[in-house]
């Protein structure tokens, strides 16, 4: 080291990766400290009040040195650097945390390195992963009386295995479970998958949907809670945003019309089962959420990235931090444990011509599905303009028109065309959309549906209009 160099360091003082040591006292927990943080220096042969007060360096103290950090548990690896009167101890970041000395655990919080506590061990070995909450065993889950094995059935079939063994059997050969004197003892994955009730078990692993109004979370909708099983989890979430994406048809000629959601259900399906399967199940103050704003969707999960997983490296590798759980989840064809998921997503929200997939990473995973930024009232102009003759006479015919003007006339064709384009409309959004008074669309509404073209559907609160069969076929022969 340059004296310069040494200067610096003693000008700036001790610090997260810096520490100055007069003797070698207590100087396993530094070493601990450092392995167990980012790694770090210690200067043996300087005080705290930053004085050098030099050491005498010979071959016996560096082997004394190497013997504390060998007798650490497991082994650190150090490199030590002569620099005149002071020993340079260089001490790499563990790659196999938590590191321990005779006095306990440490770790580094800025310049000082500090014993932890019981619950910071705790948390420490679930943030290496060195506990994993889908392989924990769960000694209150009762084989007799929480076990669905209707819910196994399913999970079979649908990966495409045969019961040829009991269920016991089919259960600790699938890594769920284990016999323990007689008695059938699941682990948490077992746990998730296939409890009679999973909500007596874990609270926790609810996935929540919600509605919205507007762009911010004011005012709610809808909203559900489901906390069946992992699978069912997945499919009822998947259902509630089915129940609210606007879908356009396409006519292909074929008997059955092609469906296209505003955003691609798959790419949906992905994300939440990616939640889903990669969330932190020790955090048990927040769930897995899908909402639903006027401008996007947001699914996320309490966890962020996995330990190992950088965000320069997301989407092209695969970290799991539940592999138990993505394990199942793999045997049922939900997903690829090779890390195609986030870009198949990516690319699914491409080929629809919808703007990227914002990815967040803090203390939870985000993913931001946003809607297309079109001018909806222009394309229904153009619409309006190639069609406006034969709709015109078709809608007279069924007595649409009868006793309104022609301003009111062309509005109505517009609103039909506009339900066709994007499968649906709530009154709010007809009058927002047609700049007209609720009086008026609760009118035209009327119209459309007294004449068979629409219907309702859904709850009062958060129910629309859609085309009735007649409604389509009318679309269907003006080959609109």
């Amino acid at each position: 080291m340059k004296p310069e160099e040494l200067q610096l360091i003693l000008e700036e003082g001790e610090g997260y990766k810096i520490e100055f040591k007069e003797s070698l006292s207590s100087i396993d927990k530094e070493m601990v400290a450092f392995a167990n943080s980012s790694g770090g220096r210690i200067f043996l042969g300087i005080a705290d009040n930053r004085q050098v007060k030099g050491i005498s360096i010979t071959n016996t103290l560096k082997s004394r040195i190497q013997d504390i950090a060998n007798n650490c548990e497991p082994r650190i690896k150090i490199i030590c650097e002569d620099a005149e009167k002071i020993l340079i101890i260089h001490v790499r970041e563990g790659e196999d945390k938590p590191y321990r000395c005779a006095d306990g655990f440490f770790t580094r919080v800025g310049p000082n390195s500090q014993k932890m506590t019981r619950d910071e061990i705790v948390d420490f070995f679930k943030s290496e992963g060195k506990i994993r909450f889908d392989e924990l065993i769960n000694l209150k889950f009762d084989y007799a009386d929480h076990f669905d094995e209707r819910k196994l059935d399913k999970f079979l079939r649908l990966a495409g295995i045969s019961k040829v063994l009991d269920a016991p059997s089919i259960l600790v050969n699938l890594g769920v479970a284990e016999k323990q004197d007689n008695k059938v003892i699941f682990n948490n994955t077992g746990i998730l998958f296939f409890a009679r009730n999973l909500q007596d078990i874990y609270y926790h692993s609810t996935v929540t949907c919600a509605l919205y109004k507007g762009t911010e979370k004011v005012d709610v909708l809808d909203r559900r809670d489901f906390n069946e099983d992992i699978v069912l989890n997945i499919d009822m979430a998947m259902n509630f945003l089915k129940q609210y994406i606007p879908v356009k048809y396409e006519m292909t000629g074929e008997p059955r019309r092609r469906e296209i959601p505003e955003i691609p259900y798959e790419a949906l399906r992905e994300a939440i089962i990616n939640a889903v399967a990669h969330r932190d199940y020790f955090e048990r103050g927040a769930n897995v959420m899908v909402e639903m704003f006027d401008d996007r969707i947001e699914i996320s999960n309490p966890g962020g990235l996995p330990k190992g997983l950088t965000p320069e490296e997301f989407g092209t590798k695969s970290v799991l931090r539940n592999p138990v759980i993505a394990g199942l989840l793999h045997r049922m064809g939900y997903i690829e444990k090779m890390g195609t998921g986030i870009n198949k997503m990516k690319n699914l929200i491409a080929t629809a011509g919808l703007p990227p997939i914002e990815f967040r990473f803090t203390a939870f995973f985000t993913a931001i599905f946003k809607k297309a930024s079109v001018d909806k009232m222009q394309e229904i102009a153009q619409l309006y303009l190639i069609g406006k003759m034969k709709i015109n006479k078709i809608l007279t015919h069924e007595g649409v028109f009868e006793g309104v003007n022609e301003g009111v006339k062309e509005r109505l064709i517009k609103e039909f065309l506009y339900i066709n384009k994007y499968g649906y409309i709530r009154r709010p959004e007809l009058e927002k959309i047609f700049a007209i008074s609720t009086a008026t669309a609760e009118r035209d509404l009327s119209l459309l549906r007294d004449s068979n073209l629409i219907i309702f559907e859904g709850a009062a609160k958060t129910g629309k209009y859609v085309l009735t069969e007649k409604g389509i076929t009318i679309i269907k022969d003006m080959s609109l």
